[in-house]
């Protein structure tokens, strides 16, 4: 099967094209990307040598896809994927659009004149800010959890949010995006007769990972406290309990195997979370904790009103991957701890890390 990665020398992209490589199934992997990251040469360069076919595309030009060989199916793995994109002065609304949204119809354009299958990489920020900063929460072991003593909104629960979980704005800038490129992509299949997928994926971390505050957290976190730069505990208290939980990309291989393989189920099977869950659960402080029981002491800051100029900053995400398990017997296999010791050691071995991930 001939397999087109957008986004193949980012984090997701690269691994999934390994994993799909080292699969055994004989797939053919090509991949296009625009290079403009931080570290995409780096990935490029051992893509290259694996086997991959690299071009190089920019997902926002029509014309640069338009010049792609056929392919039977695309994962989509590009995307400005900060929820801070838009605003944070580096990249404008339009730009986060074009690249997000825009990028997201050349691509379904593509699979519709190719005859092939798209699925795309969503995100746990589809899922509407106000009533996940409104949850009632308790603290357990220094991170937050639902409080369910107390009544929870439909879509939630102990184990996580579920695809019922509401979708309505505000989302974020970048979660709207994500969310207007799932319909889109799945109004395109139903349209034009090509298989499609969504995979809303929690946070994706491992080595290799480009570590800043906004996206890489888990990266971040454990390079600046290797290295012993400022980190800092922003709003909630100043106290660190925010929680996410985290999933390794690799660990999407064996859901996108089946998902290649059977692409003719009901719409309402098309759409998944897809995460850790609660077992890869954790709050800043818990990895603080981690990172000081493995990589020595060190100090983090706490602005405890931080939150109030953050609109987007939620207390507690973490996606319940029930729904994938049951339809496609799927789950995690790298837990958190795993996660970690990797991160850690490949910050060990790149002193420069932080420095190469820092935004342009």
């Amino acid at each position: 099967m001939r397999i087109l990665i957008s986004g193949v020398c980012g984090f997701a992209g690269s691994t999934v094209a390994k994993a799909l490589l080292g699969s055994g199934k004989g797939h053919e992997v090509l991949g296009f990307d625009n290079f403009i990251r931080p570290g995409s040469e780096t990935n490029r360069t051992k893509l290259k040598k694996l086997g991959v076919r690299l071009f190089y595309a920019d997902l926002r030009a029509a014309s640069d896809l338009e010049e792609l060989p056929d392919a039977d199916w695309v994962i989509d793995a590009a995307a400005n994927a900060s929820v801070l994109a838009g605003i944070d002065g580096r990249t404008s609304s339009r730009q986060l659009v074009e690249h997000n949204l825009g990028g997201t119809v050349n691509l379904l354009e593509y699979c519709k004149l190719r005859r092939a299958g798209c699925i795309l990489l969503s995100t746990s920020r589809v899922y509407s800010i106000e009533p996940l900063a409104s949850l009632p929460l308790v603290v357990e072991q220094n991170a937050f959890k639902p409080d369910t003593g107390k009544p929870l909104p439909p879509g939630v629960s102990a184990a996580g949010l579920d695809e019922t979980f509401p979708t309505t704005a505000p989302v974020s800038l970048y979660g709207a995006t994500k969310l207007a490129s799932e319909a889109l992509a799945l109004e395109y299949g139903e349209t034009f007769g090509f298989p499609v997928f969504i995979n809303r994926c929690g946070v994706l971390a491992g080595a290799g990972q480009f570590g800043r505050p906004d996206q890489g957290i888990y990266a971040y976190w454990i390079n600046s406290w290797l290295r012993r730069r400022p980190l800092k505990y922003l709003g909630f208290g100043g106290h660190g309990h925010q929680v996410r939980d985290c999933l390794h990309p690799r660990d999407l291989l064996p859901l996108l195997e089946k998902q290649l393989a059977a692409p003719k189920i009901a719409a309402a099977s098309r759409v998944v979370n897809v995460s850790g869950g609660t077992p890869s659960a954790m709050s800043l402080r818990q990895l603080s904790d981690w990172c000081a029981g493995h990589l020595g002491a060190h100090e983090v800051a706490a602005d405890p009103a931080a939150a109030a100029g953050r609109p987007f900053d939620i207390p507690w995400i973490v996606l319940d991957h029930a729904k994938a398990t049951r339809l496609w017997d799927w789950r995690p296999q790298t837990l958190v701890p795993a996660i970690l010791d990797e991160i850690a050691a490949h910050a060990q071995s790149h002193a420069d890390w932080l420095d190469l991930s820092a935004p342009l």
